[in-house]
């Protein structure tokens, strides 16, 4: 038996030993090259599959679409293992040597005459052209499978595992992450553009199997530096999934869905919030009110002694629910982001085709820029208007809108789908103009199997590549900041794989998109609008398709952005008290 006054030993959690700088090599190292090796061997697999394994172009770009999807929706699998079971360490190891492995699968693809077709004649009905065979294309999407397992992995555990090297309660620790950030956006950044010349090039113009082999080399000396500084690291133990929380909360919701609200639910519904809790208290909100229901206490309900719930599949407390209305609430802005991701993959898709049929000369002289790498135009225009815009635009706006940001999340992402809508108006016309001159003026020769080059120079392409950079530099940055911000602490990693499940959703339709345009435009002899020869398509009709559906979806967004309310804490209660709230207003 116990004695009285015997003390009690109650086990404390060790102070993780923060490196931070000494850190900073190895996670520095390792994203640099990750990011190198990654860029260098996606960024060009458009042309890869057309080339090198004759797949039509409209069957390769499904495949991408459908690769760069899964690869997407892969993270919310990897941050889910990751939080729950496995941890940032364990998981980036895995999916670091997966990704090394994919790329090395890929590289001995163009490597082995046996393991792709042979190349096409350079006659337009050669039969000497034939597709890949079931082997080659089973040899080829095993390394598309450890590409999507490593993408699953790395993108939602790199950039917090790096910030997990810092301690967050120091100011030290603070201006480390601060600087992490930096440096992650700028390898990001250098490799984008690293991998759309230098890269691209060597794979286009010199050899594929050399241009994927470089990537696939980065990648081994990233997982070396990943693995050098092991005994360093800081490792957080997996925490738990937010989203059984959110399973929890819908759950008891609907047991209680007969129950009645009180008249004031703010003030009598469960409210226990534990003191360790790092969630801002939320206040409490009258829409989604059946979720609020999931708060009701009954005589049935059994509390801790500690004030917390027994059971959390019987009863939430009021700030578990307003965590997951702030989830809830987020999804309809998600899927207008849906929508406006479509354009961004048109342009990484359908441009290379276009810019393969335009006079890619630099000059009078005999080199002609890779087809691919015009892309890089989108992030030039993205980085130069990033600090532009955070130095001058946002400092004259607060002046005017006395909104410390200068406009509101939401207002960001409704000028990035205007700007979107009109990248793909100005698409449409350089189209348009490009098949014109490829029938009315002398071509300037033939790609095989395609069509004949059009005089027109690529670089008309600039316009709408910036005008696409500029669109994301408003809508991609903002929805990751309204996700960021939005959603509750806890559930901030979460809140990022809602932008990487955006893109793969995108990635899906586009490839939906794409297949019912064709098979519907297509009649008989005629090639429909998405042709392989552009020149006897109607691409320009495509791009318009798209731009009226984003005008759709712009209005879609502007009734969801009147519905939204921004997430509550009591530190910025008194700072949205000027909103007039109508407590009549209908709730869903």
């Amino acid at each position: 038996m116990e004695k009285p006054d015997e003390k009690i030993n109650v086990p404390t959690k060790k102070e993780p030993n923060y490196r931070g700088v000494k850190a900073m090599p190895f996670v520095i190292g390792n994203e640099t090259f990750e990011k190198l090796g990654t860029i260098g061997t996606s960024s060009n697999l458009l042309v890869y599959l057309t080339t090198v394994f004759n797949m039509k172009s409209i069957t390769a770009t499904n495949v991408i679409n459908i690769f760069n999807g899964t690869c997407n929706f892969g993270t919310l699998l990897g941050a889910f293992l990751s939080d729950t079971y496995l941890g940032r360490y364990k998981t980036l190891g895995i999916a670091s040597i997966s990704s090394f492995l994919g790329m090395m699968v890929l590289t001995l693809t163009a490597a082995f005459p046996s393991l792709h077709p042979p190349k096409c004649g350079a006659e337009e009905n050669s039969t000497a052209c034939v597709g890949p065979s079931p082997w080659q294309l089973t040899f080829l999407f095993s390394a598309f499978v450890l590409l999507i397992i490593g993408a699953s992995g790395i993108r939602p555990c790199n950039l917090a595992f790096g910030a997990d090297q810092f301690n967050p309660n120091t100011e030290s620790g603070k201006r480390g992450i601060n600087s992490f950030f930096n440096w992650y956006y700028f390898t990001f950044t250098f490799a984008v553009m690293l991998s759309l010349t230098v890269v691209v090039y060597v794979q286009s113009s010199v050899n594929w199997a050399i241009g994927l082999g470089i990537p696939t080399f980065l990648m081994f000396l990233s997982c070396a530096f990943f693995f050098i500084g092991t005994r360093i690291y800081v490792k957080v133990l997996p925490e738990g999934s937010p989203l059984t929380s959110v399973v929890q909360t819908f759950v008891v919701a609907f047991k209680k869905r007969k129950l009645k609200l009180p008249e004031q639910p703010w003030s009598s519904l469960f409210n226990h919030i534990p003191p360790t809790s790092i969630n801002s208290k939320l206040t409490y909100t009258d829409q989604l009110r059946f979720l609020s229901k999931a708060a009701i206490l009954t005589p049935e309900d059994e509390i801790n002694s500690d004030g917390s719930a027994a059971n959390p599949w019987n009863l939430r407390s009021l700030q578990q629910v307003e965590e997951i209305k702030c989830v809830a609430r987020a999804i309809p802005i998600w899927i207008a982001g849906i929508m406006y991701y479509i354009v961004l993959v048109q342009m990484q898709n359908y441009v290379v085709f276009q810019a393969i049929q335009m006079d890619r000369r630099l000059g009078q002289g005999s080199f002609k820029i890779p087809a691919a790498t015009y892309n890089v135009f989108a992030m030039i225009s993205l980085s130069v208007w990033i600090p532009l815009y955070d130095r001058v635009v946002v400092p004259y706006l607060r002046r005017i809108t006395k909104n410390k940001d200068g406009i509101t999340i939401l207002q960001r992402f409704g000028i990035g789908q205007v700007l979107a809508i009109l990248t793909m108006l100005v698409a449409a016309i350089v189209e348009t103009k490009r098949r014109t001159l490829a029938f009315t003026r002398p071509t300037i020769g033939v790609v095989a199997h395609k069509g004949a080059v059009s005089s027109m120079s690529g670089n008309w392409l600039i316009p709408q590549l910036t005008l696409v950079g500029l669109s994301e530099a408003f809508a991609v940055i903002g929805l990751v900041e309204f996700f960021y911000k939005q959603f509750p602490e806890n559930m901030r990693s979460f809140g990022g794989s809602f932008v990487f499940c955006g893109f793969a959703m995108a990635s899906y339709l586009s490839s939906f998109l794409i297949s019912v345009v064709h098979r519907a435009t297509r009649v008989g002899e005629d090639s429909g609008w998405l042709a392989e020869d552009l020149n006897k398509g109607r691409l320009d009709y495509f791009y318009y398709l798209v731009a009226g559906l984003e005008v759709l979806n712009l209005g879609y967004f502007l009734v969801c952005s009147k519905w939204y309310k921004y997430k509550r804490t009591e530190d910025t209660e008194m700072d949205v008290a000027l909103e007039k709230i109508d407590p009549q207003k209908p709730v869903v």
